[in-house]
């Protein structure tokens, strides 16, 4: 099992940080004190529900010091899905790592490729993709540059292997397989609302209980996050309906806000 550093402290983080923690201890860096605290709360939360082992959450260590990371074998980006953003930290996460340390990103639509020559080790790079929940999704995607070393490539797959997962390896497009096929479907969804004015639990009833689809489309999108969502319909071309650009604009991102196509309590 590698040891594990993953740089962000949102859910995606979060989640891989409790699930490696079943396995060993986990490095996970936090930017800022409040989301240091609200990254320990998730994972004590997640770790909770998998385990009644108390110990486990204790195997995950939350820093504030990002050079914290160079203990780790297997450093793992996990922040806002901007490219810009996304080089700028993981070229400072290669200036930290240990040298044969393998680099990732957990991007679920930009350019691998593009974020391997940021990081500076394409040969020590993968695409990490893994899905939400991540302690209950048993999928992640692996994308590689061009120029990844057979040994990264097999230290990726082993990872996944550790932590329960299947692994796919897909191609370097934007949106890569799921996300490229998925997205266009849960747009659609919201045209269709649009242009029939049909409720969003009314759609959602329909694929669950006619499509034998595990979440209904429209409550998907506001579990995805409606900003994330615009993001990914952005980086793979897709056209992204005015009306959940609008939520967006409003700050009513879905779950994470308590209000998207849905209000939550």
């Amino acid at each position: 099992m590698e040891r594990l550093g993953i740089a962000g402290a949102g859910a995606i983080a979060c989640g891989l940080a409790a699930t490696a923690a079943q396995r060993g201890e986990v490095l996970l860096w936090a930017r800022s004190d409040r989301s240091a605290d609200r990254a320990r709360q998730s994972v004590e939360k997640i770790c909770s529900k998998l385990t009644d082992d108390a110990v486990v959450t204790e195997q995950v260590q939350v820093v504030r010091e990002i050079d914290a990371l160079a203990d780790a074998t297997f450093l793992v980006e996990a922040v806002v899905e901007d490219l810009q953003h996304k080089a700028s930290l993981l070229s400072v996460l290669s200036d930290h790592a240990a040298e044969d340390a393998v680099l990732s990103t957990t991007t679920s639509s930009l350019s691998i490729s593009e974020l391997a020559k940021a990081s500076g080790r394409p040969d020590r790079f993968v695409g990490l993709h893994p899905f939400n929940p991540v302690q209950r999704m048993k999928l992640v995607e692996l994308v590689f540059p061009q120029d990844a070393a057979e040994q990264t490539r097999e230290r990726a797959k082993a990872l996944c292997d550790a932590l329960g997962k299947t692994s796919v390896e897909v191609p370097d497009i934007p949106g890569f397989v799921v996300n490229r096929l998925l997205f266009p479907y849960l747009f659609s969804a919201v045209d269709l609302m649009s242009q029939t004015g049909v409720a969003p639990e009314d759609v959602d009833t329909c694929m669950t209980l006619g499509a034998g689809m595990p979440m209904g489309p429209v409550a998907l999108l506001d579990f995805v996050g409606l900003d994330v969502a615009e993001a990914i319909g952005d980086a793979i071309g897709a056209n992204v309906p005015p009306k959940l650009r609008e939520l967006v604009r409003e700050g009513e991102l879905g779950r994470k806000t308590r209000r998207g196509f849905y209000a939550y309590e």
